[in-house]
């Protein structure tokens, strides 16, 4: 099966991008950590030597009630802290449906030619994508799973709504490379998917991930 790209990003920065989605599309933003140099090399902004997701996660418990969805409020934070990660509180305007990037773009590909409805697709340096749905999805996606035959932790796929966020692109998470936009928000695609129209092939496309995970340890534990 054919794999979807990731379409050519054009440079942005944080404040701009983090004003635009309040303004055109009602997202709710908040400022995370940053990138801070440091000897020669860039550390988190919290201080932590090992990290697990430098520059680029909340700077504290209550970020949630951060978050703003007004484009003068997240100037004026963007404004205090520039190198700022975006971070999109999920289980407000969207939730998110979180998969292995090789199984988000099989499954990508595989929808655009049904010509399914597609929301904003976020592609993460550490290989998940991040399909945006209609809130609720979180809450009902392991259930949608398990009535296509498969338990959802069993083939990575989760649901993000209250409670957790996705890093909005050009947040950069250390020296892995920058959260880009596999499908990037347009008037096209103002009206979000909700998760039935696209948890059948984002859970096909991760068994089938699974299982050929599964194949590649036997093979590599009989060789």
């Amino acid at each position: 099966m054919e794999a979807a790209k990731v379409p050519q990003q054009r440079s942005e920065q944080l404040l701009d991008a983090a004003v635009r989605y309040t303004e055109e599309r009602h997202w709710d933003v908040c400022p995370g950590t940053w990138l801070e140099a440091a000897e020669g090399t860039e550390r988190c902004s919290c201080g932590n030597a090992g990290c697990a997701s430098p520059g680029a996660h909340p700077t504290g418990p209550d970020w949630a009630g951060q978050a703003t969805g007004s484009g003068a409020a997240a100037r004026r934070m963007w404004s205090r802290h520039p190198k700022a990660s975006i971070l999109l509180p999920t289980g407000r305007s969207f939730d998110a449906i979180d998969v292995p990037e090789s199984a988000g773009f099989l499954a990508l590909a595989r929808m655009e030619r049904m010509g399914l409805p597609l929301g904003p697709v976020t592609c993460s340096p550490d290989r998940r994508m991040f399909f945006f749905v209609l809130p609720g999805a979180a809450a009902k996606s392991n259930e949608l799973v398990r009535k296509l035959g498969w338990r959802a932790a069993a083939i990575d796929l989760v649901g993000r709504g209250e409670g957790h966020y996705v890093t909005g692109p050009p947040t950069r998470v250390g020296a892995r490379g920058a959260v880009q936009w596999a499908r990037r928000p347009t008037p096209a695609n103002r009206w979000l998917p909700d998760a039935e129209e696209l948890i059948s092939p984002l859970a096909y496309a991760c068994a089938r991930e699974a299982a050929d995970a599964r194949a590649r340890l036997s093979r590599d534990a009989l060789s």
